[in-house]
């Protein structure tokens, strides 16, 4: 936020670089830049007041085309297109990795980048998926051990926590690796289905407690 008192200890020289055409200031900057100069005495011709409003406008436009550019890039673009490529929708990869661990997410978001021909980030979403699980089992614990020691206080479950890290972090690769823009139509729901079955059957067995079941119980409450 720009505060119109420092810009008032600054000298005339100064401020008149806020009027000057390709300069990096805010538009309100170059407002309160404008206004300052006025209220020191400085003489405007019409031109150069005409030519500061188009400057302080096209400065505002431009930051509201960055703003829904970078909305644009953030959201998610399913189509009914039959062109598109098909994908496992986003928020379905999220709420599994949410629920069930971040391997089944991480499968099915490595399987999206494959057909995407981005085989590296396919590589690094699955290793991730599984090194998140001793990582998540470490963490739990951990902070439930400082909290209860009073380092600090965890009013919400660490469980809800560390899985919904997890999921983010995978949210995070689908908005890194996947085009941007990219139209997609939504992958059949059938192996979905199949691996977060597996993954239900493995999180109930727990073998040598492998994995959380808080997260899947809860739900099942």
């Amino acid at each position: 936020m720009v505060n119109k008192s420092v810009l008032r200890k600054l000298p005339d020289s100064e401020l008149e670089k806020y009027l000057k055409e390709g300069n990096r200031f805010v538009p309100e900057a170059v407002q309160m830049a404008y206004e300052i100069l006025k209220e020191r005495g400085q003489i405007f011709t019409g031109q150069e007041e005409t030519a500061v409003q188009q400057l302080i406008q096209r400065k505002k436009e431009a930051e509201e085309a960055k703003s829904l550019e970078e909305k644009e890039l953030w959201r998610d673009h399913i189509t009914e297109d039959p062109n598109a490529i098909k994908l496992f929708p986003r928020e379905m990869i999220f709420v599994i990795s949410l629920i069930l661990g971040t391997v089944p997410g991480a499968i099915l978001l490595g399987m999206n980048f494959i057909k995407l021909k981005k085989y590296f980030p396919a590589v690094i979403t699955i290793i991730f998926g599984f090194i998140f699980v001793p990582i998540q089992s470490f963490l739990v614990p951990m902070i439930h051990s400082l909290s209860s020691k009073d380092f600090f206080t965890i009013k919400r479950s660490p469980e809800f926590m560390v899985a919904g890290l997890g999921a983010f972090i995978l949210f995070i690769f689908w908005v890194i690796f996947t085009p941007k823009k990219l139209p997609y139509r939504a992958a059949s729901y059938i192996l979905p289905l199949i691996i977060c079955a597996t993954m239900a059957v493995l999180i109930t067995i727990n073998y040598q407690g492998l994995f959380s079941s808080y997260i899947l119980v809860s739900f099942a409450k």
